[in-house]
């Protein structure tokens, strides 16, 4: 039989809904009763027009970069060509965003070990790209770094809006129910904008009292930028690692699920 590392322990999951799952599953085979509360919804950008003309024109970029999940599948959704006939490079951070980029056909050329824009930059530094075209779809609110650095390097690097991260129309109502007598043990955090969002609608002083769990040192850093404290951060920033780091805090792991 199965440990159940995680038994009786109230996690509140925070990814958007379509995402929950992934992390909500495995933490309830480890016995934790997941609380779904979901601080993203992904929304259209306000403009499509930008990334209709950089997808009807992608043969003409020599990389595309997705940071996200998100990013492709809304990059693909206006892609019009087969993607057998994909001429650019394909850069990912992150295993899941690798994965669904093969699962449309795409030939991922780099996908640096640690999923965090700096490990990206840095796995470009091997790679010639004076005077290389590199497309960047991506959410209305994200990190510039990697843009900057590519430029830096002699790239000519355009971002173009894929999606926007929207707060769900009931996640103050619901959130105000999850932080309320008793309140869970757990809150985990996969990116910076759930941080944003859900200490918008609760106070800081009950989330003071909720052990926290991130995917990575970007969404901790977001974390300790509210005045609250980090007592689990993912080693491999992945919703596997993100269990694990769960796991080890608690002083108790399981078989690898």
């Amino acid at each position: 039989m199965k440990l159940k590392a995680l038994r009786g322990l109230r996690i509140v999951v925070t990814r958007a809904a379509h995402q929950a799952g992934e992390l909500a599953e495995p933490l309830l085979a480890l016995g934790a009763e997941p609380i779904l509360l979901p601080l993203i919804g992904i929304a259209p950008p306000d403009d499509k027009q930008p990334l209709q003309a950089a997808a009807a024109h992608a043969q003409q970029y020599d990389w595309v970069i997705f940071t996200s999940v998100n990013a492709i599948t809304s990059f693909m959704a206006e892609l019009p060509e087969s993607s057998e006939w994909f001429r650019p490079r394909v850069a990912t951070i992150g295993s899941a965003t690798r994965e669904v980029a093969e699962e449309y056909g795409l030939r991922v050329s780099v996908t640096p070990d640690n999923y965090v824009a700096e490990a990206l930059v840095q796995a470009f530094h091997s790679v010639p790209l004076q005077g290389k075209r590199i497309l960047i779809p991506s959410a209305a609110v994200t990190r510039d770094i990697v843009p900057a650095e590519l430029r830096k390097l002699g790239a000519e690097v355009e971002v173009v809006q894929a999606y926007q991260n929207v707060l769900p129309w009931d996640a103050p109502a619901r959130a105000k129910q999850v932080f309320s007598e008793p309140l869970p043990d757990w809150v985990t955090f996969a990116s910076s904008s759930a941080v944003d969002n859900l200490t918008h609608i609760v106070e800081p002083e009950i989330l003071q009292q909720v052990r926290i769990a991130t995917i990575g040192p970007v969404t901790s850093e977001t974390v300790r930028a509210q005045g609250l404290e980090v007592a689990a951060e993912a080693s491999v920033h992945s919703i596997n690692g993100l269990i694990e780091a769960l796991q080890s805090a608690t002083g108790m792991r399981a078989k690898r699920f």
